[in-house]
């Protein structure tokens, strides 16, 4: 009787990629920190320095994330009964790739979701001269008013080009503060996702309708500058924070007394100026490397750029109201990390490589450091503890009366609570407020965990495993699995049998 046939399992068709863990212990930026990160608090102890508690826990959860000897999550499918294991992520700010690429699709699917409306969108891009980074780097409080100086001047331009007076209309506006620069240098500016144009209406239940203005030209991106520069100026002057003379501006005693309460701060003050942090080569500007012609005479964004006293500001990217899958990829570029892995290499003498992700117009394309330096530009991309690093104004505002009007979710102030029978219309994903970590998956890379993708069954979790006693009670099985399943049980090969006697006459 011969066996019984079995039908192979197969995928089902038109399939999402199948998931494969993540394993950041094989790259390069998790082996340079863990190798040279206790050598850099070494290096400070001996200064009589150390960082800030939550530095060094930012390094400490990174040299843990997604590594399964910290445990992890059992998931199964429910037909075939195949397992994964699927580790705990660090969730930290700074500069973890996994984590950031992860706030990076939640973000801007919330933003797409349930808080841009179908209506134009311009992102607005201000960039600060070197002391007002280090200023809000040091001081977040500072930064959050002089954000709210910004916007309302831009809030202004925008109701004026409209032909209306700040009273008839309103305005919003996402912010998402990004921390770093293309050379992981510490670069504090502003991407303002603005309404490309006004409301009108709303008041004693009217409704709202929208009305779009054009494009700023430069002579008007030049004179929005200017205007921004001066009240930033005279608002920071007031509080004894900055004082300027001609063509200059410099931070006051009292701003570098108050900055030099922290340890880090230096640290900061070097990765903004390009500058080495530590070691012999202290104060002087970071190598770079330069293997393009020079071409700075050509800016691409002349026409869309305003520059004033070290003040810039872009407003060249525009998104239209039906154009919602480039408004995400948008969301994506403002939101996305720090660091990337992929522009991350070593050279021959053992100095970290890192590639630009444009190259600079003077033929720049490689910034070169020693790796205790690199350490130290990780360390100035740690945000301070609460310090919200996305910002809501005008219509977009959680306490605005025009937010459940406006936004997609129809969710905010004065909104009326549901009543129990529409709650219970609803379905999970519309009761649970964030995105599940398999539909990030899903919808950014189209890898569909919840799926098996040996037969197409449902993927459950079945366990969260953190007991440091299973942890390796389950490696240690998996790792004599998998050897076992390594081992050839196939007998030696041997030679083939002699020929015939004959043969050889």
């Amino acid at each position: 009787m011969g066996l019984p046939s079995h039908k192979a399992r197969q995928a089902p068709p038109n399939a999402a990629a199948a998931y494969v863990r993540h394993r950041p212990e094989t790259t390069l930026l998790c082996q340079v920190v863990q190798e040279y990160w206790p050598e850099f608090q070494a290096e400070l102890a001996g200064n009589g320095k150390h960082l800030p508690a939550y530095v060094t826990k930012e390094f400490d959860e990174f040299l843990k994330c997604g590594r399964l000897e910290h445990g992890f999550l059992r998931v199964r499918c429910e037909s075939c009964h195949e397992e994964k294991l699927v580790a705990f992520s660090c969730k930290k700010r700074g500069f973890c790739p996994s984590c950031g690429a992860r706030r990076m699709t939640d973000s801007a699917a919330l933003l797409v979701d349930e808080v841009l409306p179908h209506q134009p969108m311009r992102q607005w891009v201000l960039s600060v001269p070197f002391p007002l980074r280090f200023l809000f780097a040091s001081n977040p409080k500072v930064m959050t008013s002089v954000l709210a100086i910004i916007y309302r001047a831009i809030t202004t331009h925008l109701t004026h080009k409209a032909g209306f007076a700040k009273t008839e209309v309103k305005t919003g506006a996402v912010t998402l503060i990004q921390r770093f620069g293309s050379a992981l240098n510490l670069n504090i500016h502003f991407h303002m996702l603005f309404l490309d144009g006004v409301y009108i209406g709303g008041s004693n239940g009217h409704p709202m309708s929208f009305r779009q203005v054009n494009a700023p030209n430069r002579d008007e991106l030049t004179r929005l500058t200017h205007t921004i520069a001066h009240r930033v100026a005279h608002y920071l002057e007031r509080q004894g924070l900055l004082a300027r003379d001609t063509g200059n501006i410099y931070l006051t005693q009292e701003a570098l007394d108050a900055a030099d309460e922290d340890p880090s701060n230096q640290l900061l003050g070097s990765s903004i100026t390009y500058r080495i942090a530590v070691g012999p080569q202290q104060g002087r500007k970071a190598l770079t490397l330069q293997t393009l012609p020079d071409c700075e005479s050509d800016n691409p964004f002349a026409s869309t750029l305003g520059e004033v006293a070290g003040f810039s500001l872009h407003a060249g990217v525009a998104t239209k109201a039906h154009e919602r899958t480039k408004l995400e990829r948008l969301c994506r570029y403002i939101a996305r990390p720090a660091v990337s892995t992929k522009r991350l290499s070593l050279t021959r003498n053992g100095q970290v490589r890192y590639e630009l992700k444009t190259p600079w117009r003077n033929g720049t394309t490689h910034v070169i450091f020693e790796p205790l330096d690199f350490i130290s530009r990780l360390v100035a991309l740690v945000p301070k503890p609460r310090v919200n690093l996305t910002r809501f104004h005008g219509v977009f505002a959680p306490n605005s009366n025009y937010r459940a009007l406006v936004t997609p979710a129809k969710r905010g102030k004065g909104k009326k609570a549901r009543s129990f029978d529409e709650a219970q219309y609803q379905t999970p994903a519309e009761r649970r407020a964030a995105m599940t970590w398999a539909q990030r998956l899903k919808r950014v890379f189209d890898i569909d965990i919840g799926t098996c993708a040996e037969c197409g069954g449902d993927v459950k979790i079945i366990a969260s495993i953190e007991d440091p006693v299973v942890i390796r009670t389950i490696l240690a099985h998996l790792d004599k699995t998998q050897a076992l399943a390594g081992t050839c049980l196939l007998p030696d090969c041997r030679a083939s049998p002699s020929p015939p006697m004959s043969l050889l006459v």
